[in-house]
């Protein structure tokens, strides 16, 4: 079954699953709405308590009623107590929220997206205040946070003035207890062991098992009128992985000039006039061993010392430390020796033979995340209707990475000094899609043994990474509500102000070479040889072959090449590719909240509107060149590097008027109607807006009349007048409670944009050896198409009562997204290219993608189970295929294929306050697999396997 045809079964079972699930609960919901209106009103126990609903059964009653109490439409996980929310990460935790999915990285949810499009179009704050992190652009790492010390998290779905700009596609909000709201004292400690069967198949590794332990207490003091509550968690697991990959450079290859063997890239004044096909410049498998170590502690102090007055400080700090161990067969040259070679009317290879030096790498990386964050908020009611609030924030995340690198290659000879049966380093090899298969299956000649170390030797090079990444951001708000009779119940009007700095360098130590004497290479070579990490690797994808390689001690090598296990980092670590970013945003808003009566029909709501100022300072590097004379012909010149830089400072500003309007109409006591309007913007990632430019002279072999034409390439690492991307929204709800277990929802919306990305050349003018140069540079500009989305959404979710015991026990939630969009970004080698000097697109070559992050179908679907001291919990998640953008890299096109995944909880509670807990995830080994740059063009599939956790929880 190829790609295409599994996408389409696997969209054919999330709408039969949708279908099922709904149509099931609807026909339950008459019988449990008749046998819950009895239960409600149902006398005490008789103890003459009121009977206490816990567990997933309360989570999802407080979610409901979140929902139906909120203005805008929302939709929320939310639990009374600490630790309750049923997921592992805070990311786990929302995708199960109507609407909202996951892009998965080593099987647990990374970044987020909300009506299936993707975290660009989504903003995320923590108690209210934007958050930083350490991957170039505005999402929060879910990762970072525990979701035991987490305890609501609100989607807002529609857009109202008081809420922090930034939400397109919706705005989500995580929340941590408040301790004197919280009411009552709390101790509370979980542990938990991890087994992940992938780290089981690691040599020397820890058997795949891992801990997390969480530690929290709650208490009030002084007469309620002092509350603290800290939480803190040690969390020591492990994240093998298994790949393969093609390179994330691809190049259109002229179809009929392949007579060299050799890749001819198509050129843009060809495109249409020749057939192509679509390659990578290389392709490699990898094997990951990795640890991942977390300490997060999170804090909060209330105080009131009267009813006019309520102070709390909150503090979160996470410090996170996660080592891979790499180790790669790469064959890196997939352009050479091409011949036999099959495609299909797209351009996608089905099959090619290819002749590529083979390596043996090497990496060790480290990467540690430093996150701090929190701020203190001041409540003041002067009188009983107003309400003043000043708040104060600070977010600071720095992630540092170092990855060390080495490379061994293929010779015609091994290290031995005898010939190899190919005496060349070039080694045959055959790459062909599979029948049933939806991964490239790569076979190396037979003759060629990828066991024998003796034939990776030649040409030793090495290589250190540093990436330093540094998110800061502070703001303020002050807030005033006043309470009034009549058609307004409240009238609000706010400020904010925020400053948000990210900087970043990435810098490259070497490459240092090596190539000694034979009898040394040969003599390292034996001692830093190392058995193959792994057994069974890449045994669950189809048709593969290659299970091992020769591999080696990076250590080793870098300690008998270079005398150092580690050379450190440059002295200077300028660099073209650094940025320098300054965000201000100077925000206010006016609000108005109503409650009235239209006819016999409660209605209420809120209008308003707010102005958002935006403006950016980037500061980037130029590399400094200076003319010299040709080395054949005086008369010509050449270019070369300085080592110097000239900082280019560019400034853009955005005023943008954000207007929105809520209304819910009380159509019957248990029904609402909903209606919204608003207008809402999408600034780009901080990462997107570098003003680097790096400046690659032409080939110094050969001489040149003019400085332009002696430059070769010239790259940008951003764009700095990018705008934020604007839409219009307009939301549509009729919302069903026939009881507190019980929700029938139904959403459509539109949203239309003004406004996508698209690839640009503008003249930039440049200062070389005292000459001003005009050149053209490929960047990104806001382009002036419209485009719109518009969608469906559906949630149903009851507890089937009305069965007899002991199946009164069973519950279910099923949530549908649709989505249908015509938006379009471009890919910046091989789509449409805009000139703005005659206002013309040059045709691209492959169809541009849709907006990023954006799935057509989302479903979550879960069934839970409680009875007594038993607790169990189903969930199964199904995501179409989407676009993937790299955050502040490549701005070639990357899609990600559908992902289905299945996670399991159990908990058995053993005693009071004590209980046993269990839970799965990824239980049937999906794969994630990634496509380039055309989807169905197989680029990436990871293996990383289920994990599993069990624990116990004591709670006093």
């Amino acid at each position: 079954m190829n790609s295409e045809n599994k996408t389409r079964v696997r969209a054919l079972r999330a709408a039969f699953l949708t279908g099922a699930g709904s149509t099931l609960l609807l026909v339950a919901m008459p019988a449990v709405a008749q046998d819950s209106a009895a239960a409600d009103i149902a006398a005490p126990s008789d103890e003459g308590d009121e009977i206490v609903v816990s567990g997933i059964r309360a989570t999802i009653q407080d979610s409901i009623n979140v929902k139906r109490q909120e203005t805008a439409i929302v939709d929320a996980l939310s639990a009374d107590d600490i630790g309750d929310l049923p997921a592992l990460s805070v990311g786990q935790a929302i995708q199960t929220i109507t609407g909202a999915t996951t892009h998965r990285e080593k099987g647990d949810a990374s970044e987020i997206a909300l009506r299936g499009l993707g975290p660009f179009l989504s903003n995320a704050t923590f108690n209210g205040r934007d958050a930083s992190n350490g991957s170039g652009d505005r999402s929060v790492n879910f990762n970072q946070f525990p979701s035991e010390l987490v305890n609501n998290i609100k989607i807002y779905k529609t857009q109202q003035a008081s809420l922090v700009e930034g939400g397109v596609a919706g705005t989500i909000e995580i929340g941590t207890l408040r301790p004197l709201d919280f009411g009552k004292r709390r101790l509370q400690g979980e542990i938990k062991a991890q087994y992940n069967p992938y780290g089981d198949r690691i040599v020397g590794g820890s058997g795949g098992v891992g801990w997390r332990g969480t530690l929290s207490y709650v208490d009030q003091f002084a007469n309620d009128t002092i509350g603290i509550a800290i939480g803190m968690q040690r969390n020591d697991t492990n994240n093998p992985e298994e790949t393969y990959a093609g390179s994330s450079t691809w190049v259109a290859c002229r179809a009929d000039n392949v007579a060299t063997g050799n890749c001819t890239e198509l050129k843009r004044e060809d495109y249409g006039k020749a057939p192509f096909f679509l390659v990578p410049n290389a392709y490699t498998f990898r094997q990951i061993s990795e640890t991942d170590k977390r300490d997060a502690v999170f804090g909060s102090i209330q105080w009131r010392p009267s009813d006019q007055f309520n102070i709390n400080l909150d503090v979160q700090y996470s410090d996170r430390t996660y080592v891979e161990s790499r180790r790669d067969l790469n064959l890196s040259e997939g352009r050479n020796g091409l011949t036999n070679v099959e495609y299909d009317e797209n351009g996608i290879v089905q099959r090619l033979n290819g002749l590529s030096a083979l390596e043996s790498n090497g990496s060790e990386l480290s990467r540690s995340e430093e996150y701090l964050g929190g701020g203190l908020s001041i409540e003041w009611k002067p009188n009983d209707r107003l309400k003043l609030t000043a708040d104060g924030s600070y977010s600071r995340t720095i992630r540092s990475e170092v990855e060390r690198n080495v490379r061994l290659r293929t010779d015609p000879m091994d290290v031995n000094g005898v010939r190899t049966v190919f005496n060349n380093m070039r080694i045959p090899y055959t790459y062909e899609i599979q029948p049933g298969s939806f991964v490239p299956t790569i076979t190396i000649d037979p003759r060629f043994d990828l066991n024998n170390h003796d034939l990776f030797w030649d040409d030793a090079r090495f290589r250190r990474d540093e990436v330093r990444r540094h998110n800061e951001i502070f703001a303020g708000r002050f807030d005033a509500a006043y309470e009034m009779d009549g058609f307004f119940s409240n009238i609000s009007a706010g400020a904010r102000w925020s400053q948000l700095t990210y900087r970043d360098y990435d810098v490259r130590n070497g490459d240092f070479n090596f190539n000694p004497a034979m009898a040394e290479d040969k003599r390292i070579n034996n001692l830093c040889r190392q058995a193959f990490p792994q057994t069974d690797y890449l045994s669950a994808a189809k048709g593969n072959g290659i299970n091992s390689w020769a591999t080696f001690d990076v250590d080793c090598l870098f300690r008998e090449y270079m005398g150092t296990e580690d050379p450190g980092n440059l002295a200077d670590t300028r660099s073209d590719a650094n940025r320098d970013v300054t965000e201000r945003t100077l925000a206010g808003y006016v609000m108005a909240e109503y409650d009235a009566d239209l006819g016999n029909v409660p209605v209420r709501g809120n209008f308003g509107v707010r102005v958002v100022n935006t403006r950016v300072v980037s500061n980037g590097l130029r590399s400094g060149l200076t003319v010299v004379p040709n080395d054949d012909d005086p008369s010509k010149i050449n270019l070369a590097p300085t080592g110097e830089f000239d900082t280019v400072t560019i400034k853009s500003s955005s005023t943008r008027i954000l207007p929105s309007i809520n209304a819910i109409f009380e159509v019957a006591p248990d029904t609402q109607f909903r209606l919204a309007g608003y207008r809402a913007m999408s600034r780009p990632n901080p990462s997107a807006l570098g003003a680097g430019r790096r400046i690659t002279p032409r080939d110094d072999s050969l001489g040149y009349d003019t400085i332009e034409e002696a430059i070769g390439d010239i790259m940008s690492n951003g764009s700095p007048r990018l705008k934020p991307l604007m839409s219009w929204n307009a939301d549509a709800a009729i919302e069903w409670y026939p009881n507190k277990d019980s929700l029938l929802s139904a959403t459509v919306y539109y949203k239309q944009f003004s406004g996508g990305f698209q690839p640009v050349v503008y003249d930039e003018t440049f200062t070389i050896d005292g000459e001003q140069i005009t050149v053209p540079v490929a960047q990104t500009r806001n382009s002036p198409d419209k485009s719109r989305i518009y969608g469906l959404e559906l949630t149903a979710a009851t507890r089937f009562s009305f069965l007899p015991k002991p199946l009164d026990g069973l519950g279910a939630k099923v949530s549908y997204n649709y989505a249908d969009s015509n938006f379009e970004t471009q890919d910046i080698r091989l789509g449409d290219q805009y000139d703005p000097e005659t206002d013309t697109v040059s045709p691209g070559l492959i169809p541009p993608a849709n907006i990023s992050g954006y799935s057509k179908h989302v479903l979550s679907a879960q069934a839970y189970y409680e009875i007594g001291p038993v607790s169990l919990q189903a969930i199964y998640n199904y995501r179409s295929k989407y676009f993937q953008d790299f955050v502040g890299g490549n701005s070639q096109l990357r899609y990600v294929g559908p992902s289905e995944t299945v996670d399991f909880r159990a908990s058995l509670d053993l005693m009071k306050g004590v209980s046993l807990r269990f839970e799965a995830l990824n239980l049937f080994n999906e794969p994630k697999s990634t496509y380039m740059p055309i989807y169905g063009s197989s680029r990436q599939y990871h293996y990383y396997g289920a994990k599993y956790f069990i624990g116990i929880r004591a709670r006093i």
